[in-house]
């Protein structure tokens, strides 16, 4: 087993940091705030950070073509511009129960595939769902509490995806040219729960944020755990690869993980955290691409 302790990279203090994503053209990390409603960029070389404000809590974003970014809001997904904060939507679809989107993440065929859950986090009451560039929406799974990290191994026909309340990664075939899912199967059990998002490195690793345990697992593609970032903050939210050669680790977590600020969590709780994990990732896919 081999240990890997995170350094700060940017004492923020963000509420619930979400969903890191590598801006490879920037050379900057891009990663949500969803109760304070802005995207975030960050200049990792000069840890400068730039808020984009949303008139939505944002919860996951992704590249779009012509260098835009899709994301997903309370009631949809949208496509902005992280230069001028120009927000279009592409599809609005009001969550049944009332609640919102959380996670997502674009296939390799360039569909932005993205989940909900309850405000009450009633469970099996979520969806996943699969937006498409022209704006078609196709519901592929019912019964989610709380979705979450999802991602798809490197040649496309895993796809591994988090409902947080079921104490598993789960796997998926996945028909890359329909987008349908078919033989779902627990390939991670986390015996003190806590999943949150992923992300799969080029070997076929995948990457789990456990919240509330302040550390990040890296599994084998046949379910060793083999590695462990701790992390020193408690509730870690996500993790992606990035740096010039996809061989950098980036961490989000949250400072505020209940939802009132009157019960902060200490910092460095809600920074952006980094590491050298010894592997390097894949780069992330583009929607409408």
């Amino acid at each position: 087993m081999m240990v890997i302790d995170a350094e700060l990279l940017l004492d923020c203090q963000a509420h619930v940091g979400e969903c890191p994503l590598w801006w490879p053209e920037r050379s900057s990390l891009v990663w949500v705030d969803p109760p304070r409603r802005v995207v975030h960029v960050t200049d990792v070389a000069t840890t400068r950070d730039r808020e984009v404000a949303l008139p939505l809590e944002v919860s996951a974003v992704a590249p779009a073509a012509g260098g835009r970014f899709v994301v997903a809001v309370e009631d949809g997904i949208g496509e902005l511009d992280l230069d001028t904060g120009e927000f279009a939507r592409v599809a609005t679809l009001v969550p049944d129960p009332p609640g919102r989107f959380n996670d997502g993440a674009c296939d390799p065929a360039g569909r932005f595939l993205a989940g909900t859950f309850a405000w009450d986090l009633a469970a099996g009451r979520g969806v996943l769902y699969s937006f498409e560039a022209g704006g078609s929406v196709t519901r592929v799974l019912d019964g989610v509490t709380v979705s979450n990290g999802m991602r798809w191994s490197p040649d496309g026909g895993t796809f591994y995806y988090v409902d947080s309340m079921t104490g598993t990664v789960d796997a998926f075939a996945y028909d890359v040219k329909t987008g349908a899912l078919r033989d779902r199967r627990a390939v991670i059990t986390l015996p003190n729960g806590g999943a949150d998002g992923i992300t799969v490195d080029a070997e076929g690793g995948v990457w789990v944020a456990l919240w509330g345990h302040g550390e990040i697992h890296r599994y084998t593609s046949d379910g060793r755990h083999d590695r462990t970032v701790r992390v020193p903050a408690r509730y870690v939210t996500s993790c992606e690869f990035g740096g010039p050669a996809l061989d950098v680790l980036y961490i989000t977590s949250s400072a505020v993980p209940m939802g009132d600020v009157a019960a902060i969590e200490p910092r460095p709780s809600g920074a952006l955290f980094v590491c050298m994990p010894g592997v390097v990732g894949l780069p992330a896919r583009t929607f409408g691409c």
